[in-house]
């Protein structure tokens, strides 16, 4: 995890990691799975954690025709990990960072990743008939947690 402490960039190297539990940013709770931090963003008979990431993306090169192709043959970097410490590089302008996070849901000690709806749904295959009315009467979207949140309640209790 790296964080912003007035303007410094920190980072909780692995061997700090192995004696956290728990960080709080805000209201937010984090903890450590499988040697990385993830969000805890329900706590009840089931855990529902968000796994954040990212990918930096190059921009592309004119392509001819207002299009951009992506691909290059050169290796480029955003950080230097060294001793143990993360140098900062400064990210060049044609490159940008995509976010995205994949959910792990934890019940009676079991631990299931999923990173769509088809994965979660393979999940309640008993279930499907709740899954499809839910997700359809209620429209939910992978990317909106409090729907995911809701949907597992329910399928969940039935």
């Amino acid at each position: 995890m790296i964080f912003d402490n007035k303007g410094n960039k920190l980072a909780i190297s692995k061997t700090d990691l192995e004696r956290i539990y728990s960080v709080f940013i805000g209201e937010r709770k984090f903890v450590v799975l499988n040697n990385k931090f993830v969000e805890l963003i329900h706590d009840s008979k089931w855990d529902l954690y968000v796994e954040h990431k990212s990918d930096l993306k190059e921009r592309g090169k004119d392509a001819g025709l207002g299009g951009t192709s992506q691909t290059s043959a050169i290796s480029t970097y955003s950080a230097a990990h060294l001793r143990g410490s993360i140098y900062n590089l400064t990210l060049p302008d044609d490159f940008e960072v995509e976010s995205y996070f994949l959910y792990w849901l934890e019940k009676k000690g079991k631990l299931k990743q999923f990173a769509n709806m088809n994965q979660l749904k393979k999940s309640y295959k008993d279930k499907k008939n709740v899954f499809n009315d839910h997700v359809k009467k209620h429209n939910v979207k992978y990317e909106d947690s409090e729907s995911i949140i809701e949907l597992l309640k329910v399928l969940e209790s039935n």
